[in-house]
């Protein structure tokens, strides 16, 4: 089946960008993203304006896709939608839109994990970068999950860990939060950790058996360790931002690590890969590559526009069920808690 010309349109809504991909036998033809600024005057993505923006951009990004991929709508073979998890009305536009327009070309329906999707995008087919081969460790890290996922094939795959509180991607932006950083936060702690040094301030790693996660606890240290010097030196925060950033990062970076090598001493496993927002961190990509010398892990790190929400991992989902028939009905709903 792979020799013959399938076109998948994928559509990712799940939380504040709206996003189209058109995807040809596995390789990407386009990937279109609209974020949504107006969030970032609020500290943190709004529910009601994200929906409200999906509407908006939907249609023009769609076509945008379309068009980039040089073809035409009637020339693609399904439409590949996330249906969850994520937030209920922005999933809804997404979901809705994908329905209809299926629907009217007469072409199967695909809905998609969105968690999935941010492990299989390192299947698709892009110049240097290799594929992990099966069993491997997927680490998904965004502003709303943190996982350890077991992956035996596409679609078999086990959480053996994720957090019981906070996302690592909160972690960051709570943290920039009490420091006075806009949002998203991750970025800026990024970049100012480069400048500082990690080893400046400790903080605590949260202790949680297992493979579990949590920063809440992290969050709540950082915050009074910031009240707690700054009562002492109000320019505590201005004197010693790069030093704050930089040790942040190391801990949240540590955390990471730790329940990683717990993992893969667990399940023999020593390929590992990372998806989600959270893994563009320069911090986290670097810890991952030390690990191979290290630890004698095989990393894989995805093209840099395949880890923020988008539509192209949307998209090779949609032509990996495509390719196994396994297609959706028009009744589909979203699911804002789809689990893996």
């Amino acid at each position: 089946m792979s020799s013959q010309n399938f076109y998948i349109l994928g559509i990712e809504s799940s939380c504040d960008d709206t996003a189209a991909s058109v995807i040809h036998n596995g390789r990407i033809l386009s990937n279109v993203v609209a974020s949504q600024k107006i969030h970032e005057e609020f500290g943190g993505v709004v529910p009601e304006l994200a929906s409200r923006a999906h509407q908006q951009n939907i249609v023009p990004v769609v076509h945008q896709a379309i068009e980039k991929a040089g073809i035409s709508k009637e020339k693609l073979s399904a439409i590949a939608f996330t249906r969850g998890p994520g937030l209920m009305g922005s999933l809804l536009v997404g979901t809705s839109f994908a329905k209809s327009l299926a629907y009217g070309l007469n072409i199967p329906l695909i809905d998609v994990n969105h968690m999935q999707g941010h492990i299989l995008a390192h299947f698709i087919e892009e110049d240097g970068f290799e594929k992990p081969p099966f069993p491997f460790l997927a680490m998904t890290i965004s502003g709303g999950h943190t996982q350890i996922v077991r992956v035996d094939n596409y679609f078999e795959m086990n959480v053996i860990g994720e957090t019981i509180d906070d996302a690592v991607g909160e972690a960051f932006d709570k943290s920039g939060k009490i420091l006075g950083l806009g949002y998203p936060a991750g970025p800026e702690i990024d970049r100012r950790a480069t400048l500082g040094n990690p080893k400046a301030f400790k903080f605590t790693k949260p202790k949680v058996d297992g493979l579990n996660f949590s920063f809440s606890g992290f969050k709540t240290a950082v915050l009074y360790f910031i009240q707690r010097e700054v009562k002492a030196n109000p320019n505590f925060i201005v004197e010693n931002l790069n030093d704050i950033c930089a040790s942040i990062q190391y801990t949240i970076i540590g955390i990471l690590i730790d329940k990683l090598k717990l993992a893969t001493k667990q399940t023999g496993i020593s390929h590992i890969a990372i998806g989600g927002g959270v893994s563009a961190n320069s911090g986290i990509r670097k810890a991952l590559k030390d690990g191979e010398q290290k630890f004698g892990w095989t990393t894989y790190i995805p093209k840099f526009e395949f880890t923020t929400d988008n539509a192209a991992m949307i998209a090779i989902v949609g032509y990996l069920k495509y390719l196994e028939g396994d297609f959706a009905e028009q009744d589909i709903v979203a699911s804002a808690r789809l689990k893996i």
